[in-house]
């Protein structure tokens, strides 16, 4: 799939063009990037998620349990429609991947700092390209040629989501709510989402992108001990709680037990500039 989009990549060094050949990416300037056996190519990698972050990450995300998410935003996209979709942060691919299967045609380029990561986005949907680049610097990708990006629980660099897109193009980001696996945060000493998360995401977007449509999405997950430990190791939580502790606190709680996910859908459209 990477042949496929080359033409909208360009070098995070120079920002020249890209050309495959001898099994990597090259640029006019001689800068080359390795692509990795598994189909993926490394730009500039930032902070990643471990190998540990992501297989928990891809454990849960096949059981379903954030299928209704994923199903929002698929719908969402598709509204939007396109030919190109971003996904910024992607992780293992799975949002990009369902958000493709509701857009016929259209490709997709999954971007995310972690080669754990990336070879699991390589794999996730046959019209999608993995490509590892640090989503807080100037992206590899050439200005204006996205249709939709997505953020999904991901960091967004508004300058450059705005760069990459089209004129008219939109940014679909999904966050969590201050009820999001409120059921754990206590409990297992996680780390909570504050009260005013949209006024700050909106307030990071401002200048680049307008507000046009926000909507709650909440479900109910009825998680064994062992998928709770998946959904804690999976997100940023698992840089500061400790195993043992984990183990222990969970151990206070059913076995199952229900845990809410609670998210907002927030659709942007790019600000257009004279």
């Amino acid at each position: 799939m990477l042949a496929d989009v080359l033409h909208l990549l360009r070098c995070p060094v120079c920002g020249g063009g890209l050309s495959e050949a001898d099994g990597a990416l090259h640029c006019p300037a001689g800068h080359s990037f390795d692509i990795a056996r598994q189909g993926y190519v490394n730009l500039v990698p930032g902070h990643a998620d471990t190998l540990e972050m992501v297989e928990a990450r891809d454990g849960f995300l096949r059981a379903g349990h954030f299928r209704p998410l994923a199903a929002a935003l698929a719908d969402e996209a598709r509204s939007a429609a396109g030919h190109v979709v971003v996904d910024l942060g992607a992780g293992t691919g799975h949002y990009l991947a369902r958000v493709l299967d509701g857009l016929p045609g259209a490709r997709g380029i999954a971007i995310d700092a972690s080669p754990a990561a990336l070879r699991r986005a390589a794999r996730a949907h046959e019209r999608a390209a993995a490509v590892g680049a640090d989503v807080w610097k100037p992206l590899p990708l050439r200005d204006a040629i996205a249709t939709t990006v997505l953020s999904v629980f991901a960091p967004r660099n508004a300058s450059e989501m705005a760069r990459v897109l089209v004129a008219g193009g939109v940014l679909l980001a999904l966050t969590p709510t201050t009820r999001h696996l409120y059921e754990l945060v206590g409990p297992l000493g996680l780390l909570s989402v504050p009260d005013d998360k949209d006024d700050r995401l909106d307030a990071q977007l401002e200048g680049h992108f307008t507000l046009t449509a926000r909507r709650p999405l909440e479900h109910a997950m009825f998680l064994t001990h062992e998928e709770a430990t998946q959904l804690v190791r999976m997100g940023p939580s698992s840089w500061h709680v400790d195993e043992a502790e984990l183990a222990a606190g969970l151990a206070r709680l059913p076995d199952p037990l229900t845990v809410t996910a609670s998210m907002t859908l927030s659709r942007f459209a790019k600000v257009n500039r004279a």
